[in-house]
């Protein structure tokens, strides 16, 4: 018999060893350890806010959440088209302090209804903010860790446990203005016990500061606004995919950074 008819040799389990090929390892995803994996699950646990099995009401509430921000996200591209076509609408979708603006510039040459505008800006502005509320009443101090996991919110929660009603009221009217973290003011209105009633009134008032002040200027400069407005239509393609290329950038960035650490480790 020559070797080409040779039978092949069987694989040597005598030894115990396993001769089989080896489990290939990917090269961008890192393997977890058993006890990694138990302690992030413990992790995430114990800063969770929500019971499990997760109730019905937080799957509502998270999902709104969810909802919300997935809605900001998904109109950041269309944006600049509808700007100079359609602000109005925008406003009332969005809150942008842009399209309140342009809006207005609108109304002061006659292609617009002030009224309106200022209307759809405070809706847009105030429709939501009455979850991160509810947010903050039902999950207590774990929901604010949750999306405000920083130190220094955690510190600013136990200043404002303490503080009468009148003061967050005035705090939730001010969170409309430029600078301030809103969606942690929301959060410990809730938190410190602000009815919903009181809360919706001062997020409607805060909102409607801050849509007259925009809408005041628009209408004051008129003409001139409503130029840069269509400016921005005629590069709304290019802005738009200048807006794509930057988020793509960042998220390569972050995943680059990622692995490089995960190498390192």
């Amino acid at each position: 018999m020559s070797e080409r008819d040779e039978a092949p040799a069987a694989p040597d389990t005598a030894s115990g060893e396993d001769t089989g090929p080896a489990p290939r390892r990917s090269r961008w995803r890192r393997e977890y350890s058993p006890e990694e994996i138990e302690a992030a699950k413990a992790q995430w646990r114990d800063m969770r806010p929500w019971e499990s099995p997760m109730p019905r009401a937080d799957k509502i509430l998270l999902g709104c959440l969810v909802g919300a921000l997935v809605l900001g996200l998904a109109t950041l591209p269309i944006r600049p088209f509808l700007l100079a076509s359609h602000p109005t609408l925008l406003a009332a979708v969005t809150g942008s302090s842009s399209a309140i603006g342009a809006g207005s510039a609108f109304a002061r040459i006659g292609q617009a209804d002030l009224w309106l505008v200022i209307v759809a800006g405070i809706v847009g502005k105030a429709k939501f903010d009455w979850l991160w509320w509810w947010a903050g009443r039902r999950w207590g101090a774990k929901g604010v860790k949750l999306f405000v996991p920083t130190d220094r919110a955690q510190r600013f929660v136990e200043r404002v446990r303490s503080w009468p009603m009148w003061a967050m009221f005035l705090l939730v009217v001010a969170a409309a203005l430029p600078g301030i973290p809103s969606v942690l003011v929301y959060l410990l209105a809730g938190l410190a016990g602000l009815s919903l009633v009181g809360f919706l009134l001062a997020s409607i008032v805060g909102a409607g500061i801050m849509t007259g002040l925009v809408a005041g200027l628009g209408y004051t400069l008129g003409q001139s606004a409503v130029d840069v407005v269509l400016l921005v239509d005629r590069y709304a393609l290019w802005i738009t995919l200048s807006i794509a290329v930057l988020i793509a950038f960042q998220a390569g960035r972050a995943q680059n950074k990622k692995q490089r650490a995960a190498t390192k480790s």
